[in-house]
């Protein structure tokens, strides 16, 4: 049974985010679109998060390469998810 995922609570409404139990702040996808995800500093519990969806095929473009560059598989997009179910 899958579990459920808990996204950071300042994720942007939007089909790119974050699992909060997977993210260790790495800082990979801040790195790859920094226009679009932030890494939480403030409290260690929350991680990364996507503080802008992409708003152009450049911006997309960077979110899937942060999406596969995630060392821990913690960045999601439900446009993905909805292809498999």
């Amino acid at each position: 049974m899958n579990e459920p995922i808990r996204k950071h609570p300042l994720n942007a409404e939007g089909r790119f985010y974050v699992n909060q139990d997977y993210c260790t702040r790495c800082a990979t996808c801040e790195d790859a679109a920094p226009n679009n995800f932030k890494v939480d500093s403030r409290i260690y519990e929350f991680g990364a998060y996507v503080f802008k969806q992409p708003e152009n095929s450049d911006e997309e473009e960077k979110c899937r390469e942060a999406l596969n560059a995630c060392p821990h598989e913690a960045i999601h997009d439900d446009r993905e998810i909805k292809k498999i179910c």
